[in-house]
């Protein structure tokens, strides 16, 4: 009888054994799995990283950065002066510039020198354009500054061969393109080829691109768009038909 009663007391143990043990399996489990992200932490970061959360809803005093991390730029610097434009024609608000192809609607003396130019250069021979350069103060400007006492020899030096047929194929060049009548009214009143020379570079449309690489390189018109506006041979002629310049510059 003593061993069926230890028996029967025996039995109920076992249920409760396991239930212990699962009960304290479960205890040991949980610090685990803590220690366990502990160790995954990413190298470098903080040890306070899961707070980071609660603070990003707070927000940073005025006038204060995060650590690390730049601020933007303003979109508009108020402060900073900006580059001003001196491509021609880019300043003045006024009506764009009217560009001319048809020399007849130029006055007479100004039709006339331009022909002469143009029959003089194409003969090949620069003396021809002596006679009508003029002399003295009316003489036809081929520099820019001081005047030269001798205007062909000047051109003659800035050409490319020692003939100076080269600067007579420029000059052909320049007065075959459109034309500007500017400075109208006034002591400057002028009409100017290539029209180039008074135009936005910025805002040549396509057929006035191709236009302008008649004239010059694709590499001449990248420095000239980066330097501002037109800077190669231009001509000029006043309205009763003096020659007043031929130069290259701005």
């Amino acid at each position: 009888m003593r061993i069926g009663k230890e028996k029967v007391s025996r039995i109920p143990l076992a249920p409760v054994m396991l239930a212990f043990s699962l009960t304290a399996g479960s205890l040991a489990l949980a610090p685990s799995a803590y220690a366990l992200s502990e160790l995954h932490k990413i190298p470098g970061q903080p040890n306070d990283q899961p707070a980071q959360g609660n603070a990003q809803g707070q927000s940073q005093p005025q006038g204060t950065t995060t650590p690390g991390v730049p601020m933007a730029d303003p979109l508009v610097n108020s402060q900073t002066s900006q580059g001003v434009d001196k491509t021609p024609g880019t300043q003045d608000n006024s009506k764009p510039v009217e560009v001319i192809y048809d020399i007849s609607k130029a006055p007479e003396p100004v039709r006339k020198m331009r022909q002469q130019i143009v029959e003089a250069a194409a003969s090949g021979d620069l003396e021809r354009l002596r006679p009508l350069m003029g002399a003295g103060a009316e003489q036809t400007q081929v520099t820019v500054g001081e005047p030269t006492d001798d205007p062909i020899g000047t051109l003659k030096d800035l050409s490319g061969d020692p003939d100076g047929d080269e600067i007579l194929a420029i000059m052909l060049d320049i007065v075959s393109t459109g034309f500007v009548h500017v400075g109208q009214g006034t002591a400057e009143d002028m009409y100017v080829w290539p029209y180039f020379a008074e135009k936005d570079l910025k805002s040549l449309t396509p057929p006035e691109r191709v236009e302008l690489l008649r004239i010059v390189t694709a590499g001449d018109l990248s420095d000239m768009q980066e330097f501002g506006g037109y800077n190669f041979y231009r001509l000029g002629i006043t309205p009763d038909g003096k020659w007043k310049f031929f130069t290259a510059g701005d």
